[in-house]
């Protein structure tokens, strides 16, 4: 099957694209990498009257650290984020969701940004921003605002974002340099969409105990969920993977489709939670022992 017939516009310039997007509005579909748009569009699943091609705007590929964040433009390309030797320094928890992403040809294509504006619950670059705590940036005519990805995914392929407004960048915070992090997650095969994912950040005090702790799960609810742990703050480290993967197993409302029943994501949500968590102590042990 081929696309519908649409008005295809590839802009040199965030202004210009932005500019269409406030003429189109919700008949216009922006193209970053096309690896999900482009397969979408063939099986007509969605019908743009416009499609405008971002991929050629130089603007949205940079990478920028600052004081307390890491900032990749939106048309940042995945395998070009995953060789960055700042993000590999600085956000280590997406350099290890990266790798899960599809294949190393879509990768290729693929784009940062493209995978949170798409909001797949199961989409691993928009679980890793939730665990990083991390924020979207929006930008129209009007106004440039930035989200919290914790408010940004509202369920499946839906966003805040309004109908003239573009990702125009994410920004990463930088991980502390005696972090721990982990990510992982179960598919029928490798690079196919995720049943299940969990990503974990956290610290160590000098006692062994809990000093900071970002948990999240994807592919289990209609969004990207990070699950409050405040709790277990303070606790001692050898205790909290067994407790943790029980709190994450309550605290969600998996969906249910033709991949996995409710029942089966809640399953996985526990054993992949402990895993993510026993690795991100053993990485975080590991760096504090280093730095002192």
């Amino acid at each position: 099957m081929k696309p519908v017939a649409f008005d295809y516009y590839r802009p040199e310039a965030v202004s210009e694209a932005l500019a269409l997007l406030s003429e189109k509005g919700e008949e216009a579909a922006v193209l970053a990498g096309g690896m999900t748009l482009g397969p979408m569009l063939n099986l007509r699943v969605v019908r743009p009257r416009a499609v405008i091609d971002i991929s050629r705007i130089q603007a949205l590929k940079t990478i920028t650290a600052r004081s307390n964040i890491v900032v990749t433009g939106a048309g940042v390309v995945q395998s070009d984020a995953l060789r960055a030797n700042v993000i590999a320094r600085e956000v280590p928890l997406l350099v290890m969701a990266l790798p899960w992403v599809g294949h190393f040809q879509t990768r290729n294509r693929g784009t940062l940004g493209g995978s949170v504006a798409h909001a797949d619950p199961s989409a691993e670059i928009p679980l890793a921003l939730v665990v990083c705590d991390g924020a979207v940036v929006l930008q129209s005519r009007r106004r440039q605002r930035r989200v919290p990805a914790r408010e940004f995914f509202l369920g499946a392929l839906t966003t805040q974002r309004q109908p003239d407004e573009m990702v125009t960048a994410l920004e990463w915070p930088r991980a502390a340099p005696d972090a721990g992090h982990a990510f992982t997650e179960i598919a029928q095969r490798h690079g196919d969409f995720a049943i299940a994912a969990a990503g974990c950040s956290l610290r160590l005090d000098k006692s062994g105990r809990l000093e900071e702790l970002s948990l999240g799960v994807g592919g289990v609810e209609s969004r990207p969920v990070a699950i409050d742990a405040k709790g277990f703050l303070g606790c001692s480290a050898s205790d909290i993977a067994a407790g943790l993967c029980e709190h994450a197993a309550v605290s969600v409302t998996p969906m249910e489709d033709h991949s996995a029943s409710a029942d089966y994501r809640i399953a996985l949500t526990r054993v992949l939670v402990e895993r993510a968590v026993n690795d991100a102590l053993a990485m975080a042990r590991q760096r504090r022992d280093r730095l002192q």
